[in-house]
């Protein structure tokens, strides 16, 4: 890559970029979005992009205009002559939808890896996706950041002396299980039922948790039922406290009033999301730093496995 780097935000994470581009050593190039009155927009870039390395922050939670909003930002500087376009995409969007587990159902993150290539992205750069293999969705290079760079940190201040890790769900064992042989912790399973999305109908906790101060991770918290139900488990089965970590802080419907009545002692998460009200159970941690270092090596074309420390 060229030394002539630019950073664009999208509106969606305007106040994330701000602080990457300041941790990176430079300030936001300038954009302009405007809206006409039937709802579509139009993006366009103020300045000069040609033969330019461009870094696109802008994360596709809901709605869908964050998605379409980045891919025309990915054809404006491909039409304008950019000379390599890296989508930095701290949530990555209907990263859910990674399979058919039903009949009939769209794979709606193979379907945004299209669109992305189509639009000209040359790199993508993201963090805790919600399947692994969504990386493989691309035929551009994928660097995967982890949470767990920011998160661990935070958790040995805690200094718990009975850490137990946990998992949300099965799903979730995996990245549970990295971190419990990070901090030399035990780890609990909880298995979940659901009868519908958004809903869990019956919850087992699989280890022992009495005594113990468990720390629950998982990737995203949307309505916040899976956490909360399992902090409680956890509480009735002997718990001193629970707290959880979550990376992408989707948190929809009563997620906030459920978080607020829950057992939970803390939730810490990170700004790939911007949360949407205060919370006194909710601890904000930047990533920043860490997308503006990986950006750096990028450009200097150095390694950043130091930054897979956990998972």
């Amino acid at each position: 890559m060229s030394q002539k780097v630019k950073i664009f935000a999208g509106s969606a994470s305007l106040d994330l970029a701000e602080k990457i581009a300041q941790s990176f050593g430079q300030k936001l190039g300038d954009v302009n979005l405007i809206r006409f009155s039937d709802g579509e927009f139009q993006v366009s870039f103020e300045e000069t992009v040609r033969g330019s390395d461009v870094f696109i922050v802008q994360s596709t939670y809901a709605p869908s205009d964050n998605l379409f909003e980045l891919l025309l930002m990915v054809d404006a500087a491909k039409r304008a002559s950019a000379k390599n376009i890296v989508a930095v995409i701290p949530y990555f969007g209907f990263a859910r939808q990674d399979r058919k587990d039903k009949p009939r159902v769209a794979i709606g993150a193979k379907l945004v890896a299209n669109l992305l290539s189509a639009a000209g992205v040359t790199r993508v750069m993201t963090m805790d996706l919600h399947a692994d293999q969504i990386q493989g969705f691309f035929e551009v290079p994928v660097d995967h950041l982890f949470g767990s760079s920011v998160f661990l940190p935070y958790i040995k201040g805690l200094k718990l002396d009975n850490l137990t890790i946990a998992a949300p769900d099965t799903g979730g064992s995996k990245r549970a299980n990295a971190y419990a042989k990070y901090l030399d912790a035990e780890m609990v399973i909880c298995y979940k039922q659901r009868k519908k999305a958004n809903e869990v109908s019956n919850m087992t906790l699989i280890g022992e948790v009495k005594g113990k101060d468990v720390v629950l991770v998982d990737d995203i918290a949307d309505t916040a039922g899976t956490l909360t139900k399992a902090a409680q488990l956890m509480i009735d089965r002997g718990a001193n406290s629970v707290r959880a970590i979550i990376t992408h802080p989707v948190l929809s419907g009563p997620a906030y009033e459920r978080i607020e009545s829950s057992p939970l002692t803390e939730i810490i998460v990170t700004d790939t999301i911007p949360t949407k009200q205060e919370n006194s159970k909710i601890t904000t941690v930047t990533v920043a730093d860490l997308f503006a270092d990986v950006m750096h090596k990028l450009i200097e074309c150095e390694s950043i496995s130091s930054h897979f420390i956990a998972i």
